[in-house]
């Protein structure tokens, strides 16, 4: 698979770069450098693209880091995927005019995937990415919790893909909620399942990834890009590292 693309993630919290462990908003860990210092870092270590994450705004709504958008693409020229919160037309244009490339959209795509589908409709399939993050229940079946992963969408995931991937959908972002923040390793097992349901479908992986080995293992998995939290914040890999690791593997 070409043009397989790493995404350093900065998750926002009351304006600081945080990281929950499997999206539960009481185990947070805080960091201490400013979202700007830390993007241009990532900058520095070579990356092209940032996954931005507003926290706060993924459990009520309505969108704060528009200026942080701003700020993001006039200091440092990374292309820039965010989301949370993103719940009305307005909400994408506004963040598009913000300086965003891509807009994700995760518990609307979930509780009104006919919204969304008008939405690739109108501003481009390579506009919007699309976030299904899962969590197996006891019956083995892959469940899509909502509103920053604290209420049950009612979805299932493989249902729900079938249904983006026959109306165009071109950029899926799975996380697998378990692995989220643990540096436990992807779920390439999912990952490859995904690949083969809709191969037309740019899959980024979330969660749980430790290193570059992981990073090459999600691109043999099927994936087009990783999501990268935790194992660069916490310094057990560079960018850099990434970036060789994903030049490394094979396609």
């Amino acid at each position: 698979m070409n043009g397989f693309t790493v995404y350093p993630a900065i998750d926002i919290r009351a304006g600081r770069v945080v990281r929950l462990q499997q999206g539960d908003y009481d185990r947070e860990t805080r960091y201490p450098d400013e979202p700007l210092d830390v993007a241009r870092r990532y900058t520095d270590g070579g990356a092209t693209w940032l996954h931005v994450v507003d926290l706060d705004a993924a459990r009520g709504g309505g969108y704060t880091l528009a200026p942080l958008l701003r700020r993001l693409r006039r200091e440092t020229g990374l292309r820039v995927q965010t989301g949370g919160g993103v719940r009305s037309r307005r909400d994408v244009e506004e963040i598009l005019e913000a300086g965003a490339e891509r807009v994700v959209v995760g518990s609307l795509a979930v509780r009104e995937p006919g919204t969304v589908l008008d939405w690739l409709a109108r501003f481009g399939r390579d506009r919007i990415t699309v976030a299904l993050d899962a969590r197996l229940d006891d019956a083995g079946t892959w469940r899509l919790p909502v509103a920053g992963w604290t209420q049950d969408g009612g979805g299932e995931l493989h249902a729900l893909l079938e249904r983006y991937a026959a109306n165009g959908l071109a950029h899926l972002l799975c996380t697998d909620i378990d692995r989220d923040g643990m540096l436990a390793g992807p779920n390439l097992a999912l990952y490859a399942a995904i690949a083969r349901q809709a191969p037309q479908v740019r899959v980024q992986a979330s969660g749980g990834v430790r290193d570059g080995a992981d990073v090459a293992a999600a691109r043999a998995a099927g994936c087009a890009g990783v999501v990268l939290g935790k194992a660069l914040l916490d310094g057990r890999m560079a960018v850099a590292d990434a970036l060789a690791a994903r030049e490394a593997a094979p396609c």
